[in-house]
């Protein structure tokens, strides 16, 4: 059974001591789930019974292509109009409860592992019409317009709909999720699930002009960081400038997922 965190806020007890595990570097920063409590949280414009957790947001000098946020809509809460600006597209992907997303004039429920591609200036609306908080991800991005490419659809599936493609000669032990195809050229992003069996790793440091949003599903891996080994854990994010070098290592004894955003597809522009 498929299993994705989701905070839940609280803060520590005044008898706890605040060593904890954030790094913020100049290549790599980790959010360790500990962090993520209800002092740190932000109210949303326009929308109700809602709070987030912003993870990630333009940074000169550092990641500047993508925001993430994961968001927690109580009961009757939710927003009739979620993206305020003109040409930014969005995924949404649900890590609990139920989440009412009309799309275009249609409706959809999803629940854990759900997954939304909103296109550029496409109309949609959250409303969360269960009994129980709902939790997702909401990764936005500018989106990129080519001469000649006509931008993506939206689209709405799951986790437990789409298989994860095993990498090349890893014996299942390194497996991605794709959610749209990596070979069309209208999508200037991915955001898919990377999975790991117990003891498989990246077997090499990746170093590379896309910037990552890593954010830990389930299980616990040590993760190669610039020239640093950071043990992560469920809940964990990871936010990566571009030419990080990066490697991992799961560590079992379950499956290491973690939900991976990067930019793709386009020249880089220099005017």
């Amino acid at each position: 059974m498929m299993s994705y965190y989701t905070p839940t806020g609280g803060l520590p007890g005044q008898h706890e001591l605040l060593t904890d595990r954030a790094i913020v570097k100049e290549a790599y920063t980790v959010i360790p789930k500990g962090v993520l409590r209800d002092i740190v949280t932000s109210n949303l414009p326009g929308f109700t019974g809602t709070r987030s957790w912003i993870i990630a947001r333009p940074i000169a000098g550092f990641a500047t292509t993508f925001s993430q946020l994961i968001v927690e809509i109580a009961p009757g809460g939710g927003s009739s109009r979620p993206e305020p600006e003109a040409g930014v597209e969005g995924v949404l992907f649900v890590t609990s409860g139920e989440l009412t997303l009309t799309l275009a004039g249609e409706r959809h429920m999803l629940e854990a592992g759900g997954y939304a591609f909103l296109a550029p200036d496409e109309q949609w609306s959250l409303r969360n019409e269960g009994s129980a908080p709902v939790g997702f991800h909401w990764v936005r991005k500018a989106y990129e317009k080519v001469d000649g490419i006509e931008a993506p659809a939206s689209f709405v599936t799951s986790d437990q709909e789409v298989a994860p493609r095993p990498m090349p000669d890893t014996d299942d032990a390194w497996a991605t999720t794709r959610f749209v195809d990596p070979d069309d050229l209208a999508h200037d992003m991915h955001v898919n699930i990377v999975t790991f069996q117990p003891g498989g790793s990246i077997p090499f440091a990746e170093t590379h002009v896309m910037e990552h949003g890593l954010f830990v599903l389930e299980g616990k891996a040590v993760y190669r960081l610039n020239d640093d080994w950071v043990e992560v854990e469920a809940g964990d994010f990871m936010w990566l400038r571009a030419f990080c070098p990066q490697a991992c290592y799961a560590g079992g004894p379950g499956p290491f997922r973690y939900l991976l955003y990067k930019d793709v597809n386009r020249q880089v522009r220099l005017t």
